[in-house]
Order: C-alpha cells, then sequence, then structure tokens
C-alpha cells in the first residue's frame, strides 16, 4: 500500500488537504497530513523534525512524501534524513533548491522585502495573506480560506535547508500551475525532477482536488513500475 505524507504550505494547516485526502483513501491509499507548529521562534528545521515525527510512525508502506510551496523545503530535508523510507518526493507548487536553499534564497527580492515588512510588532511572525494571493477568488472558497489561514513564523523563511544529498537519489516529480507565479517548474527542473503542469491556482488542492489527485497516484503507480524519473 502507498502512503501519501501530505505537508502543507505557508500560512496553512492539515485541513489544506482536506478535499483530496478522501480521494487519495477512495484509491486505496493510506494518507498522513502532519499539523507543522505555527508559533513564534518555529523555524524550519523545527517543521522538518514533525515531519520526521510522522515518517518515523507510518506503517512500512511505500511512501510518497508531498510538499505544497513552502514545504518543498520542509519535504526535501526530510527525505534526505529518511532516504530509506521515502520511495518519491513530490513538490506541489514546490520551492526547493540545493543544500543551503530557503525561501529568503530562493523569493525575487521584491517578495523576501514584502515579507520582512509585514511581519508583526516583534518580527517573529508573517500575518497570512488575503486568499486572492493564492489564486482562490471563488468568494465560498475564500471566505472559508480567510477563517483557517494563520500566521507564518518568520524563521521558516530566513532558515535555509542542510542536505547530504541522498534526497537527490530519490525520484522526484514537480507539479506546477498554469499560469505560473513563481518559477516551480523551473525550480524542479533544476533538481532533475519530472515536472507536470496542471491548469489551476496556487492553492490547487482547494479549487481542483480532482485531477490533482489523480496526478499523484499517477506519480505513485510510475513509482511503483520502478521509473528512476518517471520520464
Amino acid at each position: 500500500m502507498t502512503t501519501f505524507v501530505l505537508v502543507s504550505g505557508a500560512w496553512h494547516g492539515p485541513w489544506a488537504w482536506d478535499r483530496v485526502v478522501p480521494l487519495l483513501e477512495r484509491s486505496g491509499a493510506r494518507t498522513i497530513t502532519p499539523d507543522l507548529a505555527c508559533t513564534p521562534g518555529t523555524g524550519l528545521h523545527d517543521h522538518v523534525e514533525q515531519v520526521l515525527t510522522a515518517l518515523d510512525a507510518a506503517p512500512d508502506d511505500r511512501m510518497v512524501l508531498v510538499g505544497h510551496s513552502y514545504a518543498g523545503l520542509v519535504v526535501r530535508q526530510a527525505a534526505d534524513l529518511r532516504p530509506e523510507r521515502v520511495h518519491h518526493v513530490v513538490l506541489v507548487e514546490g520551492w526547493a533548491g540545493p543544500d543551503g536553499a530557503g525561501m529568503f534564497t530562493l523569493a525575487p527580492g521584491a517578495f523576501v522585502q514584502a515579507i520582512r515588512a509585514s511581519a508583526d510588532g516583534d518580527g517573529r511572525l508573517i500575518p497570512a495573506p488575503a486568499p486572492e494571493r493564492f489564486g482562490i477568488t471563488d468568494p465560498d472558497d475564500a471566505a472559508w480560506l480567510r477563517e483557517r489561514l494563520r500566521p507564518q513564523p518568520l524563521r521558516t523563511f530566513t532558515e535555509t535547508t542542510r542536505l547530504s544529498g541522498a534526497v537527490d537519489r530519490i525520484p522526484g516529480t514537480g507539479i506546477f500551475c498554469r499560469p505560473q507565479t513563481f518559477p516551480f517548474e523551473q525550480f524542479a527542473k533544476s533538481l532533475g525532477y519530472r515536472t507536470i503542469p496542471i491548469d489551476g491556482p496556487h492553492d490547487v488542492m482547494l479549487e481542483h482536488p480532482e485531477p490533482l489527485t489523480q496526478l499523484l497516484v499517477d506519480v505513485a503507480e510510475g513509482s511503483k513500475r520502478g521509473s528512476p524519473r518517471l520520464s
């Protein structure tokens, strides 16, 4: 059996996968959705430890580690530390890079300046952007998302990854949305990952859960057949 470990991006929680989880489980897979801490002072490496805890407690299945947006950095470091547990890494609109990459090393300067300027009074939390910044314009979905978004610890954006290179021996796939907002396709290609386009907004798991789920299932099936890069 395949277990998908679905890790949410910045400002989001496990609920971000609520529309994908039942579809994956209907396909016969297990799902795990770690709840990454959002308290002041929490950093990228703290989030990696939380994902490792989830991996270590998971059944001995084929593990597909999925990271959305910021969590692309988290899942790659977690996979690097548990290469024997992870069969495939999937980036969904994922920020990712080599050893030493982080949100503030990958993002454009204007993005970094805007984030720093928006941090709260003591500079430790970043307020959540409006749902429209994630591409969610449907009024009902926007209201649903606005109620759930939460501040993101600034340290998760300032810390950088520590990779040994083990993750680069694990097959990977980058799913990127069209129209593109940031160079997520290029991030994935630079790592040697196969890239797959999907039409939809950055929060594609909310707007288009069915086609995203099908892509995830296809990736898992391709990994079972032993294609090294699903190419």
